[in-house]
């Protein structure tokens, strides 16, 4: 065998080599598990039932205005400074007060869940009257209650308006903003806790922000493999019972530390939503369209007719297209071909209005 016919094999055998390798790399690949869908956490997906935000409010007096507040007409202004005065001992003749400085307001505020007192929160500061603007006010000690009537909060403090008025000579008024609508950024101050006893609150309940049947069914898995046993019961489509182990006795919070942070693949439903006035269109990956034939204007859409993929076809004399897909296309898919045709989004947003009213959308349509 020559030199040559030596280095020949050599190199064959290389190859050969190369060949076995990449072959068992692949099959190697074809045994690995296909990639799983994104998953959340469950705290993301649901919230626990009792753990909730609450709404204050109250009547208060903003004061210190430069002659922009409300006008006589405002009684209630009148009547709410006559009070306060008295409150304080001081006696005035209700037809004396004048209120040019001062408006009448309402306070809102969310009082978070576990608030303590001696926290603060941002309030919310809103024009009852005619008031031309709050910008240079002082809200005065306001109480703000909840829907029982109770006082949870104080709120006081001047106002941060984040809008500007100016004039000058000649030229207009310029407002930049809402002049009669403010905030005070920890404004008010709790005063009264909302309690809640995990104990008083057994089992545990998790409710959906958004109702499913495939989630919640694997939340409900995802928590029994978590715990170790069957803990967990779907009561409907968007609550999950969640009864309490002996090993968590008296240690709610930790089991819910542990429950909130399970993953779980959540699931819903296809949707489309429209947004008219922008001309928005969002929708999921499930969304799929059925075989159907549309004619809008001067375009003509046909999916799984006969046809393999998008065609536009130009007719002499007209500006006509063509636009043809598979049956079972996205509607991504069809967004795409619509958009290469130069088809706007308002013209894009009656298509989808069409093809849902003709059952080929397979997805619910949200207009908003």
């Amino acid at each position: 065998m020559t030199v040559m016919d030596g280095m020949a094999t050599r190199v064959w055998r290389r190859n050969r080599l190369g060949l076995w390798v990449a072959l068992c790399l692949l099959g190697w690949a074809a045994l690995l598990p296909l990639p799983r869908a994104a998953a959340s956490r469950i705290k993301d997906l649901a919230s626990v039932q009792g753990v909730r935000d609450n709404q204050l409010v109250g009547f208060g007096l903003v004061v210190g205005l430069s002659g922009t507040g409300d006008g006589n007409k405002a009684a209630f202004t009148s009547q709410g400074l006559v009070n306060m005065l008295e409150n304080m001992g001081v006696h005035v003749n209700p037809a004396d007060v004048k209120v040019k400085n001062v408006a009448g307001v309402m306070i809102t505020a969310t009082l978070p869940p576990f608030a303590k007192a001696g926290q603060t929160i941002d309030v919310t500061i809103s024009s009852l009257g005619d008031a031309a603007s709050l910008q240079g006010g002082t809200l005065v000690t306001t109480p703000m209650k909840g829907l029982d009537g109770q006082v949870y909060a104080i709120a006081q403090g001047p106002l941060s308006i984040g809008g500007i008025e100016a004039a000058g000579g000649a030229t207009p008024g310029v407002q930049k903003n809402h002049l009669t609508v403010g905030r005070i950024p920890a404004g008010a101050t709790v005063e009264r806790e909302v309690g809640l006893d995990f104990s008083e609150h057994r089992p545990l309940t998790l409710s959906l922000n958004h109702p499913d049947f495939t989630t919640v069914a694997r939340m409900v898995e995802v928590i029994d493999q978590g715990l170790g046993g069957s803990f967990a019961r779907a009561v409907d489509g968007a609550t999950v019972e969640v009864t309490v182990p002996e090993a968590f006795f008296k240690q709610e919070v930790a089991l819910l530390a542990r429950i909130e942070t399970m993953e779980v693949e959540s699931d819903t439903a296809a949707r489309v939503v429209l947004d008219e006035r922008t001309g928005t269109v969002v929708m999921g990956e499930n969304v799929r369209l059925k075989q159907l034939a549309l004619s809008h204007g001067k375009l003509s859409l046909r999916i799984g007719l006969g046809q393999a993929k998008e065609q536009p076809l130009v007719v002499p004399g007209q500006d006509n297209k063509l636009v043809t897909l598979d049956e079972g296309v996205s509607l991504g898919e069809v967004v795409r071909a619509l958009n290469s045709v130069g088809v706007t989004p308002r013209d894009m947003i009656a298509i989808f209005q069409s093809i849902k009213a003709s059952g080929a959308l397979m997805a619910e349509l949200v207009i908003i």
